[in-house]
């Protein structure tokens, strides 16, 4: 079963964090994501870039609206998601509370509905 792990936690620049603590994490993540795919259950991981580059679009009466940052105003904003084809949601929970950003955020742990692969729609099941 494909389940998206989001990572929520607080954003802070690379000033706020330090040299010291950016390279901790990102060795952290890459020990993480390399687990996850020799376990063979890594579909895809992206690390997205600050939300205050962040385009929101609505349309609440029909008219398209641009909205620079995020549509969200709060604290911690989403950093990054990873895709795993695991059994079951135990599993996936098993793998959620191995992510690095679980000390300092959430992870929210959201199953597949339909996935758009090859020109056709599939149902998850």
């Amino acid at each position: 079963m494909r389940y998206t792990l989001l990572l929520h936690y607080p954003e802070m620049t690379a000033d706020d964090l330090g040299p010291e603590a950016i390279a901790e994490a990102m060795r952290e993540f890459d020990a993480y994501a390399k687990a996850l795919h020799a376990a063979g259950v890594l579909e895809s991981a992206e690390v997205l870039q600050p939300s205050q580059v962040t385009t929101t679009l609505t349309a609440p009466d029909g008219t398209l609206r641009v909205q620079d940052g995020p549509f969200a105003d709060t604290k911690e904003q989403l950093g990054g998601t990873f895709v795993v084809d695991v059994a079951d949601l135990d599993e996936a929970i098993s793998w959620a509370g191995k992510s690095p950003s679980i000390a300092w955020g959430a992870v929210e742990i959201r199953p597949t509905a339909t996935r758009f692969v090859d020109g056709e729609w599939t149902a998850m099941t």
